[in-house]
């Protein structure tokens, strides 16, 4: 009986916590939409830039809406 606790109630908290953090692993992964795609050539060292795209989604959607009003 691992932390006092009966073997069912052990896995469930075991099972509930893994589950939160795949789900959290997602949510993060789907808010920062990491650029995934490898270049030709690699960028010289300070011209790389990052962007938030899936904020940068979001934010042309709203404006394509803006303007459809």
């Amino acid at each position: 009986m691992p932390a006092g606790v009966s073997w069912p109630r052990y896995l469930r908290m075991f099972g509930a916590s893994v589950l939160s953090m795949f789900v959290g692993a997602e949510v993060v992964h789907q808010y920062y939409r990491p650029d995934l795609t490898i270049p030709e050539i690699p960028p010289k060292p300070g011209e790389l830039r990052t962007e938030l795209l899936g904020f940068k989604a979001r934010e042309e959607a709203a404006a394509v809406a803006a303007q459809r009003q």
